[in-house]
């Protein structure tokens, strides 16, 4: 039976334009083809779970069924009352499939993965708690199932994002662009799919996946053995993993940005040149933009708010710092609950604390600021996040423990 992953060869790409093409036509006319549209990305997640992973298929119904009640019953409770506990209950609920799913990989319960795991589930958790977020702050004020359904299983960005919000994205679906905007969007589409095939097949999947780290890897195991575990090829593994997970990253977030915008959808874009960052804050505005906000917004602010609202901490240098590592562990333990996850987010978190206090010194002091002293900054910034990328990599959990 046919099975068709996300992005990942050719076929696919053949398939879904060809699947498309009638969506197009009408939005060049000025008609959106609603249904048209819902079948598609229906059908498409249907030949994602089918098969050998016809489980999946099982669990993302069951997703759905759980926080189709979830935001339904929460938006109908926010119009009576606004009580905090009942507002943590409910995005604990709707978080908890997903802590479940990953709390399953260290502690081997198989069993859980197989029942509640499907590819995609971290993203569609982050829309479902997102609408509950939002629907707690007034920003959402009606359920509407026909848009619930369309927002989280919009087929582009189910298995790797970007991460929408739902009033943009419900602007967008319940309108149809001009032709000119909508020619200059196809336009868009198709440099941003050939770019994506070119960071993700040629230069991830052939040069850095089948070529170099194959060989880094090996060397740096080799040389470890003898070494105790510490050896220079941790340094060629350092750069050959982070720049392939750049490139594998953004190739699969172009092509979803791409197929969005042959459906007439505007999905925000997730890199903006990363590594011509200045310090560490400036990188997580162009590194996976979509989740680095979604964080933002979502978590640090709001933990800001609660410490200042509690009046727990007085002073704002702290709160921020507090802000700061909360956040990111908290985003280290999405990744996963592996060692190596939780200490990358520590590693950023800690990493923003030093940054925000370089930043006052600088102001404070007068320090010089020129090409030389941005070029030095791009540089340092460029490496620190590759060491991150290293830890964040999971090779030294082998290297060291296995």
């Amino acid at each position: 039976m046919l099975n068709l992953q996300p992005y990942a060869d050719p076929k696919y790409f053949v398939i879904l334009l060809l699947a498309l093409a009638p969506l197009a036509i009408g939005l060049y006319f000025g008609k959106r083809f609603a249904w048209y549209e819902v079948i598609v990305s229906f059908a498409f997640i249907f030949l994602m779970f089918n098969g050998k992973k016809y489980h999946e298929g099982y669990a993302i119904i069951g997703f759905m069924i759980w926080q189709w009640l979830l935001v339904w019953g929460y938006t109908l409770y926010r119009k009576k009352a606004n009580n905090t506990v009942v507002f943590y209950v409910v995005t604990l609920l709707a978080i908890l499939p997903l802590f479940l799913v990953k709390l399953s990989a260290p502690t081997h319960w198989t069993h859980v993965a197989t029942l509640l795991g499907f590819l995609g589930i971290s993203y569609l958790t982050f829309r479902s708690v997102g609408m509950i977020l939002e629907t707690r702050d007034g920003s959402i004020k009606e359920f509407n199932p026909w848009l619930f359904l369309r927002f989280m299983l919009f087929m582009p960005t189910i298995s790797s994002g970007p991460i929408d919000r739902y009033r943009r994205f419900i602007a967008d679906v319940t309108s149809v662009p001009d032709r000119d905007k909508y020619l200059k969007m196809l336009e868009k589409a198709v440099w941003y799919f050939f770019l994506g095939f070119l960071y993700n097949f040629v230069i991830s999947a052939y040069f850095f996946q089948s070529f170099v780290l194959p060989q880094v890897k090996s060397l740096a195991i080799e040389s470890a053995s003898v070494h105790g575990g510490l050896t220079w090829w941790l340094v060629p593994v350092m750069y050959a993993s982070g720049l392939n997970l750049f490139f594998n990253f953004a190739g699969y977030s172009l092509f979803a940005v791409a197929t969005s915008y042959v459906m007439g959808i505007e999905v925000p874009m997730n890199f903006n040149k990363p590594f011509l960052s200045k310090n560490l804050k400036e990188f997580w505005n162009r590194w996976h933009m979509t989740l680095s906000f979604w964080f933002r917004d979502y978590i640090f602010m709001r933990f800001v708010f609660l410490i200042m609202k509690k009046k727990w901490i007085k002073s704002r240098v702290t709160t921020s710092n507090l802000a700061y590592i909360f956040n990111m562990l908290v985003m280290g333990f999405w990744h996963g609950l592996h060692w190596y996850y939780i200490v990358y987010g520590l590693f950023h978190g800690v990493g923003l604390v030093i940054n925000d206090a370089w930043l006052r010194y600088k102001k404070k002091h007068n320090v010089p600021h020129n090409k030389f002293t941005e070029a030095l900054a791009i540089f340092i910034t460029f490496n620190v996040v590759m060491v991150s990328f290293l830890i964040f990599d999971g090779f030294l959990d082998k290297l060291w423990f296995k």
